[in-house]
């Protein structure tokens, strides 16, 4: 029996008091006593905080790796999406990631990924359909249908995508959803289609449309994607109908906080203290079932200790009655597994980058990027021509070349221009390209691009930059998306490679390899690029590069 004592926060009855928690062996919550003489001293003791959306795999870390930064910051709990290794590796991935996450105590919650591929507008390494989704949702140790991307899809009852959704719905386990963008009466179809959720909001309106149709809302901060401004209007409206999650956050992003970023911002900003809580450590244990405990007598005993409830900082976090972390260090075991990956193209040559010309004074289509957002623009650019009469990057009018390669087969590269980037030098390259995670490169010329490209695929899998005589690279040898080092020095060489492309290249995005990951991500609108080429996201169709008149 350990005995826990310091002021209580009491969810339920919305006070806070002076307690003793008492934890049997079983790592139960065996009860909660009240100790007037605690009333104003010692810890604050409340729930752990759940991630009730995230991609483990954008962390670049392993689930083992990934825990001992999260319970440093008072996270217990994540609801993880594996469909970022599915798309490369299929069912082995996703069991891969079953597997690994056994050797860690933080709860990390699994569903079975409902697009893989994300479309059928790009080659990704792997397909799974009705047959193997109903398969994976009827296991216990997958928790609900993650994301459904494909909301065209759902609106025009595809066959494929409405199997997906009954089969999970007949399990009794909830949907995820992602529709960016999607208003009125398409947001009340989609929700009617089963779908409960929805993290892709990024306007107030747009959320208060989906929660009229009865769908929750998860407020995103990630590394790329940050909606809490947008959406802070609704914490203390919707108490009950909110989540915070991070969706993709990359490894120095994790390293300086997680969901504890979110509730101290929340507080801070004047939001009821206890409405923030049931946001942060109750809804989505609730939502999504999952068996953690809630800070009741019977509970399991899943709890942080806190210095004080405005700046939230994590003294221990506790799961399932054990210490994991304490004074900002984890104590968690280690783990490393054999990785797997699949990875086939061979290096490329400089010319595979050029584009052929077009007519005599035509257009081309832009991708416009936006820092802090997935949603791009879809811009009509006058290219600039080379003296062949070919378009080529000009960044001085910030107006820069992309290139998308296929990594599961030799193949010629598909080549699109890019705004909003704000490289000035050289060419940054990855192979955490959502969602079918070929290698995504952005660069200033054919030469640089290639460079870093061939780096990654020489690493099977990584993220690069260079110009001239310098190249650094950062491999991913687990699926070409995660690393099999520890957590402090991923974030550490991934934060050196990032201060590269600001200083060396000269690039003003606040998360350069964030940003160009989701430039392939063919279900944000509008503009994408895939292996296959320029892809609509609101047409939801390919699209040529040169505008006709």
């Amino acid at each position: 029996m350990q005995e826990i004592k310091g002021r209580y926060v009491d969810l339920d009855a919305r006070e806070i008091y002076g307690a003793v928690l008492t934890v049997g062996e079983d790592g139960r919550i065996a009860s909660i006593e009240r100790d007037p003489s605690r009333d104003k001293r010692g810890w604050f003791i409340l729930p752990g905080f759940v991630d009730a959306h995230v991609h483990i795999e954008s962390s670049m870390l392993l689930p083992v790796e990934f825990a001992k930064l999260a319970v440093v910051h008072g996270t217990v709990a994540t609801v993880s999406d594996p469909h970022e290794i599915a798309n490369v590796m299929g069912m082995e991935g996703v069991e891969f990631m079953i597997d690994n996450a056994r050797h860690t105590p933080l709860s990390i919650n699994f569903g079975a990924p409902s697009c893989v591929p994300a479309t059928g507008a790009e080659t990704a390494g792997a397909r799974l359909g009705p047959e193997e989704v109903a398969e994976l949702v009827s296991r216990p140790d997958i928790r609900y249908l993650s994301e459904v991307m494909n909301y065209p899809g759902v609106l025009q009852n595809d066959p494929d995508v409405m199997a997906k959704i009954s089969a999970t719905r007949r399990a009794g386990k909830p949907v995820d959803g992602h529709a960016p963008g999607l208003r009125g009466e398409q947001a009340a179809a989609y929700a009617a289609a089963g779908i409960s959720t929805d993290h892709e909001c990024f306007t107030a309106a747009e959320a208060r449309d989906k929660l009229a149709a009865g769908m929750k809302i998860l407020i995103r901060e990630g590394s790329a994607a940050r909606n809490y401004a947008a959406l802070e209007e609704l914490i203390d409206a919707f108490p009950d109908r909110l989540m915070f999650c991070t969706d993709d956050c990359h490894p120095d992003d994790l390293m300086a906080g997680h969901i504890n970023r979110l509730v101290i911002r929340a507080v801070r900003g004047g939001h009821d203290l206890f409405n923030v809580l049931h946001i942060a450590c109750r809804n989505a244990v609730d939502h999504y079932h999952l068996d953690i405990g809630r800070l009741r007598v019977g509970d399991r005993a899943d709890f942080i200790q806190v210095d004080d409830l405005r700046h939230f900082g994590v003294m221990a976090t506790w799961i399932n009655g054990i210490r994991v972390a304490e004074a900002g260090a984890h104590l968690l075991p280690d783990y490393r597994p054999e990785p797997i990956n699949t990875f086939r193209c061979s290096p490329k040559k400089v010319n595979d980058f050029r584009v052929a010309p077009g007519q005599a004074g035509a257009r081309i289509r832009v991708i416009g990027v936006t820092d802090g957002e997935l949603v791009t623009d879809q811009l009509e650019m006058l290219p600039v021509l080379d003296a062949d009469g070919c378009p080529v990057a000009a960044p001085e009018r910030d107006l820069l070349k992309i290139a998308v390669i296929n990594r599961y087969t030799d193949a010629p590269p598909a080549i699109g221009f890019v705004h909003g980037m704000k490289l000035q030098r050289g060419a940054i390259a990855s192979s955490v390209a959502h969602d079918s995670h070929n290698i995504v490169v952005v660069g200033v010329d054919d030469d640089a691009i290639c460079r870093v490209a061939n780096a990654v695929i020489a690493e099977r899998g990584g993220i690069a930059a260079g110009r001239d005589e310098y190249l650094e690279v950062l491999p991913l040898p687990v699926a070409g998306i995660m690393s099999l080092e520890r957590g402090p020095q991923v974030a550490a060489r991934y934060g050196e490679l990032s201060g590269f492309v600001r200083r060396k290249l000269r690039c003003e995005l606040r998360s350069p390899f964030m940003s160009l990951s989701f430039l392939a991500l063919l279900v944000i609108p509008r503009l994408k690029l895939s292996d296959r080429g320029l892809f609509d996201g609101e047409a939801f169709q390919p699209v040529d590069l040169w505008l006709t008149s």
